[in-house]
């Protein structure tokens, strides 16, 4: 890949090349790690949500950085959004298909990540009995 060459898009089935900063696949990678998008997302994998929901949610988040995020995911395909003609508009959002596809490992990701936290007390001590375990080793075996 030369200095500055524009991305060319994926044949059929082939990859964009992602490390390339004009690389639409990393536009949409950002927006999904972005600070915010990644709550979002995870938010919306057990049910659809209107906006008040998902602000009161999403904890620390201003409606202009939901409104921004939803935006975006929207425009990448990722969520749809419907809206009521009612006085005032009631708007909906859920996760697409290609949502649902991406969310998983982020859900499977924090499942992971809050699983670790569980072993270790508020203090940051190791429960007992977890201390001696590698952490690559996984559970010991019982049988001798």
């Amino acid at each position: 890949m030369s200095e500055g060459a524009q991305p060319r898009q994926a044949e059929a089935g082939g990859r964009y090349e992602v490390l390339h900063t004009d690389c639409p696949a990393r536009d949409m990678v950002d927006h999904v790690t972005s600070r915010w998008g990644i709550w979002v997302l995870i938010s919306l994998r057990s049910n659809d949500l209107r906006f008040y929901e998902l602000r009161n949610s999403i904890q620390g988040i201003s409606e202009k950085m939901l409104a921004q995020t939803l935006r975006a995911l929207v425009q990448d395909g990722l969520i749809w959004r419907q809206v009521e003609p009612t006085t005032p508009p009631q708007v909906t959002y859920g996760l697409s298909e290609f949502g649902r596809d991406v969310s998983e490992p982020l859900t499977d990701l924090f499942d992971r990540i809050t699983r670790r936290l569980s072993l270790h007390s508020p203090d940051g001590a190791v429960v007992a009995g977890l201390e001696n375990r590698s952490p690559r080793s996984g559970p010991r075996s019982t049988k001798g």
